[in-house]
């Protein structure tokens, strides 16, 4: 769902960029209160994890399509809304500047449609209220704790990626981009992610039980220290396996990533070439809106990204691939938890304020 630059006209792109903005400096100062430190392995691993899974798309059978995870309610179900969203902000960035992917005019409406329906329309609106929820109350509290992680984790992700597609819609019409019509670029959006929203939700669900299992007092709301569950695994162990993992996701299971467009793409350009439908048919190489802020936009991502495309330039190697992803996921951890640091975010509890 990284849109391009061309999608948007400048004043939308402004407008969004104040909004995401708005949201990280609102975050920025909650943070500045926290006092888990515990958090900062975990928000390095994670962004880590997320970064690289966004490399790996999925086929969407039948459809001539793909889909990734964007991970925003994973984020903040592990560190909460505040830093979950700005992990976000720092994935998304490093994507655009240093991988070319995404415009960097178009950041902000990323950052958004990505980042902050996943972090605070699903966490305030889903996960915590099903977490805190007697939903499956009678089984035994570790079962019912794991089946709601499974619900809030599967209603979550489809419904902030609906809020991500319809936003992306909303923001097209806005530009003026005539060739989209509104009805029928939502009739395309709208059920594509919906699917990929179906898989994320599996994924998302799958890491967030390993965390309960391991480490359950990492959950945001899970209750567990009331409820008598422990963890199965040292705090060590559980960082090192899903930085383990995150390892594994972008150095090799990116080289298998369904070479089919990803939901966006699929419902601009189609795949024909595949044998599927051509839906709004653009030309990929002339779409949507010139803008000198586009170009100045363009000029500075030619200059910044030094793998573009997640691959060395002028070449098909797949250790470009490999390097991408072991590469910016380090990028994304070390960023992070820097960024924590020099914010003094997440002190320990016997220093002062």
């Amino acid at each position: 769902m990284h849109m391009a630059d061309a999608l948007l006209a400048p004043a939308v792109a402004a407008t969004m960029y104040v909004a995401s903005g708005t949201v990280t400096g609102m975050s920025v100062h909650k943070l500045k209160k926290d006092e888990d430190t515990q958090k900062l392995p975990a928000m390095a691993v994670t962004a880590a994890l997320v970064f690289a899974g966004q490399m790996i798309n999925y086929t969407i059978p039948g459809t001539g399509s793909s889909g990734h995870m964007c991970g925003g309610l994973m984020l903040s179900a592990l560190l909460g809304p505040q830093a979950g969203f700005l992990s976000m902000v720092v994935i998304l960035t490093i994507q655009c500047l240093f991988f070319a992917d995404g415009g960097l005019m178009a950041l902000g409406a990323n950052c958004w449609n990505m980042a902050f329906y996943g972090c605070f329309v699903g966490y305030y609106l889903i996960w915590r209220p099903i977490m805190r929820s007697s939903w499956f109350g009678s089984l035994e509290p570790r079962a019912a704790a794991r089946m709601r992680i499974i619900a809030a984790s599967v209603i979550g992700c489809v419904v902030t990626l609906q809020l991500g597609a319809f936003s992306v819609v909303v923001e097209t019409s806005l530009s003026g981009i005539t060739e989209l019509p509104f009805g029928a670029f939502c009739a395309l959006m709208q059920p594509i992610h919906l699917a990929i929203g179906l898989v994320e939700g599996l994924i998302t669900s799958a890491v967030l039980v390993f965390v309960f299992e391991s480490r359950p007092e990492l959950l945001q709301d899970a209750n567990c220290e009331a409820k008598g569950i422990t963890g199965r695994r040292s705090l060590k162990t559980t960082v090192i396996v899903i930085a383990v993992a995150a390892a594994a996701a972008g150095g090799v299971l990116s080289l298998f990533a369904s070479p089919n467009p990803d939901g966006l793409e699929w419902a601009l350009f189609g795949n024909s070439e595949a044998g599927y439908s051509e839906n709004m048919a653009l030309d990929e190489d002339n779409f949507g809106i010139r803008s000198g802020a586009a170009d100045a936009a363009a000029s500075v991502q030619e200059k910044t990204a030094f793998l573009p495309d997640y691959a060395f330039s002028n070449s098909e190697s797949a250790a470009g691939t490999t390097v991408s992803g072991l590469l910016g996921s380090a990028i994304v951890a070390g960023v992070a938890v820097g960024i924590c640091v020099l914010g003094g975010f997440f002190r320990k509890k016997n220093r002062s304020a």
